[in-house]
């Protein structure tokens, strides 16, 4: 019978690392005597970080003494004890690939239920000081697991675990940690475990995103990664288009119209992807910038639109400098900000030039008939500054089932209410809430950070589905970095790293607007990225969790170490890669 052999607890604490201050409870010390566990956790422990551990789904994590004595053997270490791989119960057997997601056990007067495997974290290798441990968990299929409580009540080390019933479906936590993290993810072994009550909802959501990707055929991993969820590129790197046509859409957006060099039609893109341009000013470097696609898509030519602002180096390029005629090179259209194709309603949002994006889901809608409720919700300064006007107006009339709500923050004299515009003010939470948007409809935001957060949140608030609301970034992203403690002041501008610049080839950080040459000193693009205060998103750093993965414009990578599973085509893995050759990434 498997025992209880070691009880562990821990509070959170801060832990300096790496010039970072990490709050964490991935410590915990073996206690004697009875522990109460509630809902939560134990008396005496906690965690750091609630966004990927704790919770009801995860109050208890379990690890095993087999486990212990493989690591000893195979990382050649002596000083291994209970506790240090964070867990809350060491245990006397409960193997990886015996106990079953759905397995209910009784240790002393408490009853536990196998939620999940344990989730790949970087903490788990700060705390063994094996950076690679959170690959090595995953590769060697000893992941340990998580309990919730389905009855409160006292454990003590050197109780009898015993099993009081069976998980339906059978399937192993060593089996279900692999199905998401290893290559593979067979189709009927995703519907199996999906048929799991007891898998905890974020392990549901994940495999239910490798089962939707399974139907598409598309690469990568859409269970661990956003990156992953877009059709590979059309083509490789960056390639010359002709500018054939340059059009003023209000004030201060200009659209271009680029085509094939040889005049072939330009291949489809999904409503709501992007390009990415590079342009060699005479006086600088190269500018690297990624503009929305504005018009039809399947149509043969891309449409950008560019706004021109005050201290924006490509844009004022692009306004003075290009004309018909022109070529620029391109990278092929990418992102996972795209139209579903689904049936429920559809609500599109913006400010500002953040309308491109969601007026190409517009043209796809109305080019398809959509019987889909669409709702079109834009925010401007007034009618001088609200490109696509009159383009938006005849889309909508095309499809019966629209509504429209045109906001102006500063209508001037001029502006018709009721006509150009319906409320005067920002796009608020207020207003949101008033319009009366259905609550089963996919939401499309695009415009200023600030703005995206607060009507995102209104969105929520109002009843929708947070999963279903979808957010495209002007700019470099924000970063994820879990358990890290913020600094107090704002984050720097990107730069180049301390130091003498780096003798190797060009790493270009689209988003940020940064060129600089790779130093090898840094170890990894991740490594590389935070140097220059780029913001970067990350987790496990071992090539497991895919958190990092990043669209690789242009250029190649070489991996070390190899990646669990490699990203989609025209994706890298941040934190094990290094440039092969000059490379673009979209950060």
């Amino acid at each position: 019978m498997a025992t209880l052999s070691s009880l562990n607890v821990g509070m959170p604490r801060d832990v300096s690392w790496r010039g970072r201050t990490v709050h964490t409870g991935v410590w915990k010390w073996p206690v004697d005597g009875p522990r109460t566990v509630r809902r939560l956790n134990i008396d005496g422990d906690g965690q750091g970080d609630l966004g990927g551990h704790g919770g009801e789904n995860r109050a208890v994590l379990v690890y095993q003494t087999e486990s212990y004595r493989h690591w000893s053997e195979h990382l050649r270490r002596t000083d291994l004890a209970p506790g240090n791989f964070g867990e809350n119960f060491t245990v006397d057997g409960l193997p990886d690939d015996e106990v079953c997601i759905g397995d209910r056990y009784r240790i002393g007067t408490a009853v536990f239920e196998v939620t999940q495997p344990r989730v790949t974290c970087y903490r788990v290798g700060m705390r063994m000081n094996e950076p690679q441990m959170a690959a090595l968990l995953v590769s060697h299929r000893r992941p340990g697991f998580y309990l919730r409580v389905i009855e409160e009540g006292q454990v003590e080390a050197g109780q009898d675990i015993v099993k009081i019933a069976s998980g339906p479906e059978a399937v192993t936590v060593a089996d279900i940690d692999a199905l998401l993290y290893l290559p593979g993810h067979p189709h009927d072994a995703l519907e199996r475990a999906l048929r799991i009550p007891a898998l905890s909802p974020g392990w549901r959501g994940s495999l239910q995103s490798l089962l939707d990707q399974a139907d598409t055929g598309a690469g990568g991993n859409t269970g661990l990664s956003r990156a992953a969820g877009s059709p590979p590129p059309a083509w490789p790197g960056f390639r010359p288009l002709t500018v054939t046509g340059r059009h003023p859409e209000s004030r201060d957006v200009l659209s271009f119209t680029l085509a094939a060099t040889d005049g072939t039609a330009l291949p489809y893109w999904c409503a709501g992807q992007s390009v990415t341009l590079r342009v060699h000013p005479d006086d600088g470097a190269a500018l690297v910038r990624s503009y929305s696609l504005s018009n039809r898509p399947g149509a043969p030519e891309y449409r950008i639109s560019v706004k021109r602002e005050p201290h924006g180096a490509a844009g004022r390029y692009l306004h003075s400098r290009v004309h018909e005629g022109d070529i620029l090179e391109v990278a092929a259209p990418r992102g996972t900000f795209f139209l579903d194709g689904g049936t429920s309603p559809v609500v599109l949002v913006s400010a500002g030039v953040g309308v491109t994006p969601v007026l190409s889901m517009l043209y796809a809608l109305a080019e398809q008939d959509s019987a889909r409720p669409v709702w079109w919700v834009h925010g401007a300064r007034n009618r001088s500054e609200h490109a696509f006007a009159d383009e938006s107006r005849d889309l909508l009339r095309r499809l019966p089932g629209s509504g429209a709500h045109i906001a102006y923050s500063r209508p001037d004299d001029t502006d018709r209410r009721g006509v150009d515009y319906a409320t005067a003010g920002r796009l608020s939470a207020e207003l949101i809430g008033g319009l009366g948007l259905p609550h089963d409809a996919e939401a499309y935001l695009c415009g200023p950070a600030e703005f995206m957060a607060d009507l995102g949140s209104a969105l929520a608030e109002h009843g929708l589905d947070p999963a279903r609301i979808h957010v495209e970034t002007f700019g470099a992203e924000g970063s994820l970095h879990p358990g890290v403690v913020p600094p107090d002041s704002a984050a720097p501008v990107p730069h180049p790293p301390p130091g003498r610049p780096g003798s190797g080839p060009a790493v270009s950080f689209a988003r940020s607007g940064l060129t600089v040459p790779w130093d090898p000193g840094h170890g990894t693009l991740l490594e590389f990225a935070e140097a220059c205060d780029v913001p970067t998103r990350w987790s496990c750093r071992t090539g497991v969790c895919h958190s990092c993965e990043t669209v690789l414009l242009s250029g190649s990578v070489d991996y070390d170490p190899e990646p669990i599973e490699r990203p989609a085509e025209g994706n890298t893995l941040l934190c094990c890669s290094r440039p092969a050759d000059g490379v673009v990434l979209d950060l």
